[in-house]
């Protein structure tokens, strides 16, 4: 039996063959198309206690992948997806056999998502073939329930999930993994993209996977070019909606090819001294795809080296005029563009920004094949070279992007800068307009040289919707715009260091200071969160050193949970909170007790689990009742003695998501907080396994790990674990499902799950090993011996 699933009996066009071939080859076999009406009911049949999860799931796709796993398990057979192509019989593959996958090329390892979950091979869940009942399924269904509630869907239900689970099978013996040019020849497009064409061994294939549903692309819900490129889009007419769907721009391109009018797009560049990104754009410029267009240059500064660039050029496209420098404001310069311009159409081109090949072809296909007067693109990539950092700009009218019917087009107000968002507000309240989600046809820079400050842009990234600013993920994605754009590594060099940075080479690089911290005027929101038990005792010191912060204390809100204590402490939280009401933003006090009392020791192995568990329990209830509108979450114990009074923003100086100081028992002293920790070289060797007690890792101190006090004069470091003793996270991480994780998550528990989930999630771990809190080896803090309990 062959096993298929779409949502319904009509299979797109594209996939028919290719479904088509797999009876061909296997003349008499049965064969099933499970529509997802036919999935729900044969799981309200066989299985209605996995509905509750089958029905949660976000994604269409999560329920697409599991359902599969409970058809094979009952009906046994081959399960195959609709892009998979068959070149011939597979019977010799499955003779037998009782269950057979195959492995995703060993290129898909090198990609970022499956790197940072350590993956040496890839079990691809697009192909298998099971008999029934194979006690490997109910492991399987085990797994699901464990795993349903990660967000992203290849750790749910898809390739990473089936990995771990094959991993973790009991009977591992009667699985059957396929080398890669068995059943996967073909690398992805998307690994293609990244690393280079890979050759396939067809000769060896029984069939091949087409990938048009791949997991192996890094953002699937950002467009990618290709020769035939749907793009989605929404019109208005004087602001009124009008239209929205995908954009065929390879329909408009077999109409410009049969003789259709291609209007001349006139592209406006005003400039003054820079030389250097202008020539960039400039490039960017030739390189179009689009066949009719011309560049005015309107430049009024006094460096003539853009101007012999465009002359050596010798480009009849491009004019150069020339402009005295009479202190014209860019309004009135781009006026002068727009007069200069020939072609009915103009479009806005930055000197300082970066333009895809195709991006005036896509947008003039948008204008019209959809009767248009101008169009947007509803996001753009944001690129801040001197941070490392690549994001997906959220969704607005980007004035930038602007391409518009000449005759449409509005005067620009003699402003020096904005003066184009009143223009194309006037165009959106005015015309009938089409907005591109085409985000990486344009890429805004962030220079340091820029008509607005930094702050503009650290706006910008503050609220786009997808960021790669870890170094791997950053590096990975700009290789993938390079690819794109005429992008030279001298232009990515210069972006990203400017010349007068540039090392010669007799000089070494030294260790990264630690980053700098805020400026004064960036103080976001951060919300405190402190775990209280049997804390009489430290209370006064906790609020001491809370209140010698010097952040303001408006911007810091307060959230407290207190429970199973045997002291005064709910007492003096009491007195106290009138005051820090009226001293903070806002404070949140919770009462819960949750029944955890340690007869001896609380480092003894034997607890750790059920300890850790509560901890991490007691973290995300305090976390759901506290966090509101916050932009960092900072986890502060009460028992910690003292830290600086700029710790908060030297944490938020360090611009990452997630970053950690360095908890050490005395200042200089050796650390406290051990499950902060970054993994030693070669400790993927070592034996692990003896360290596994109640499912979590409990290896004695430094087996196969360094800890900061190892690190100190490093600046920034990454690294594989975080403890909590005081630990910075970006709120909309908690908020995305970043939790401490209350039962073992890849072997790890609490705060080193967190990590762990953090870093499945995308986003990695920091520490600063010389910015030092001080934790002691204490009992009770002096003051406590000898002051009253009065806090106020």
């Amino acid at each position: 039996m062959i096993h298929q699933t779409w949502k319904d009996s009509d299979l797109p066009p594209q996939w028919q063959k290719w479904s088509e071939s797999w009876r061909l080859h296997h003349p008499g076999w049965g064969y099933r198309l499970w529509t997802d009406a036919d999935n729900r009911a044969f799981l309200q049949e066989h299985h209605p206690w996995f509905l509750p999860v089958y029905d949660g799931y976000p994604e269409a796709i999560m329920r697409a992948d599991a359902i599969r796993y409970f058809l094979l398990d009952h009906f046994g057979g081959l399960y195959v997806d609709l892009d998979f192509e068959c070149l011939s019989p597979v019977d010799g593959i499955l003779d037998g056999r009782e269950l057979v996958l195959g492995c995703e090329p060993e290129a898909h390892t090198r990609l970022l998502l499956a790197r940072r979950r350590g993956f040496d091979r890839i079990v691809g869940n697009a192909f298998i073939a099971s008999r029934p009942g194979h006690p490997f399924w109910a492991h399987v269904h085990r797994q699901l329930i464990g795993a349903h509630k990660q967000s992203n869907t290849l750790d749910a239900t898809g390739p990473f999930f089936l990995t771990r689970a094959i991993d973790s099978s009991p009977e591992p013996d009667s699985i059957t993994v396929l080398a890669p040019e068995v059943l996967y020849p073909e690398v992805s497009p998307y690994a293609t993209e990244l690393f280079g064409p890979q050759e396939a061994d067809y000769d060896r294939a029984n069939a091949v996977h087409h990938w048009s549903g791949s997991w192996a692309c890094d953002t699937p819900a950002t467009p990618r070019l290709s020769p035939v490129t749907r793009f989605p889009f929404w019109a208005s007419q004087e602001l009124q909606p009008v239209a929205d769907g995908l954009l065929n721009v390879e329909a408009q391109r077999r109409r410009w090819a049969s003789g259709a009018p291609a209007p001349t797009v006139s592209c406006l560049m005003v400039t003054k001294d820079r030389s250097a990104t202008a020539q960039r754009a400039i490039t960017c410029f030739r390189a179009q795809t689009y066949a009719n267009l011309e560049l005015v240059v309107v430049e009024d500064g006094t460096d003539d080296a853009l101007e012999q660039h465009i002359r050596d050029l010798d480009d009849p496209r491009i004019r150069h005029h020339r402009l005295p420098s009479e202190g014209r404001t860019l309004g009135e310069l781009r006026n002068e563009a727009v007069d200069r311009a020939t072609g009915p159409y103009v479009c806005q081109w930055d000197d300082d920004d970066l333009y895809d090949p195709e991006r005036v072809e896509t947008q003039m296909a948008a204008i019209l094949a959809l009767g248009a007067e101008a169009c947007f693109l509803a996001r753009e990539r944001l690129w801040w070279p001197a941070r490392r950092r690549l994001a997906i700009s959220c969704a607005r009218v980007w004035e930038g992007s602007m391409v518009c019917a000449k005759d449409r087009l509005p005067r620009y107000p003699a402003l020096r800068r904005g003066e184009d968002t009143p223009v194309a507000e006037e165009v959106v309240r005015s015309c009938r307009v089409v907005s591109v989600d085409a985000p990486e046809l344009y890429t805004y820079v962030c220079h340091g040289n820029n008509t607005f400050d930094e702050s503009h842009f650290a706006e910008h990234f503050e609220v786009a919707t997808q960021i790669w600013a870890e170094p791997d993920a950053y590096a990975e994605r700009l290789l993938a715009m390079a690819t794109r754009l005429p992008l030279e590594p001298g232009d990515i060099a210069h972006a990203e260091t400017g010349a007068e940075a540039a090392r010669t080479p007799e000089r070494k690089p030294q260790a990264a200071p630690e980053p700098a911290p805020a400026p004064a005027e960036e103080r976001p929101s951060v919300l405190v969160l402190t775990p209280l038990k049997d804390a009489a005792a430290f209370l006064p010191v906790y609020l001491d050193r809370l209140r010698a912060l010097d952040y303001p204390r408006g911007a810091i809100s307060l959230g407290l949970l207190e429970g199973d204590s045997g002291d005064t402490t709910p007492e003096l939280l009491r007195q106290v909170l009138p005051d820090l009401e009226a001293e903070f933003r806002r404070v949140t006090l919770v009462r819960r007790d949750f029944g955890l009392q340690l007869a001896g020791p609380r480092w003894e192995p034997g607890i750790q689990r059920r300890r850790r568990s509560v901890l991490a329990k007691v973290r995300n209830h305090l976390l759901s009742r506290a966090l509101i509108d916050e932009e960092w979450v900072l986890w502060l114990d009460v028992d910690v003695t003292d830290y600086p009074t700029d710790l908060v923003q030297r944490l938020l100086g360090a611009r990452k998501d997630i970053v950690v100081p360095h908890c050490a028992t005395a200042p200089g002293g050796p650390t406290y907080d051990l499950n902060t920790f970054a993994l030693r070289p070669g400790s993927g060797a070592l034996n692990w396994t003896q360290w596994l007690r109640d499912g979590i890792l409990q290896p004695p101190k430094g087996f196969g790990r360094m800890y900061l006090d190892e690190l100190r004069g490093q600046g920034l470091v990454r690294v594989d674990s975080v403890g909590g003793t005081v630990l910075l996270v970006r709120a909309d991480l908690h908020r995305d499902g970043l939790a401490f994780p209350s039962f073992p998550y890849r072997q790890l528990i609490e705060t080193e799950g967190l990590a762990a989930m953090a870093q499945d999630m995308g986003t990695a771990c920091w520490a600063l090993p010389d910015l030092e809190v001080v934790h002691p080896h204490h009992a009770v803090p002096e003051r406590a011996r000898t002051e009253a309990v009065s806090l106020s």
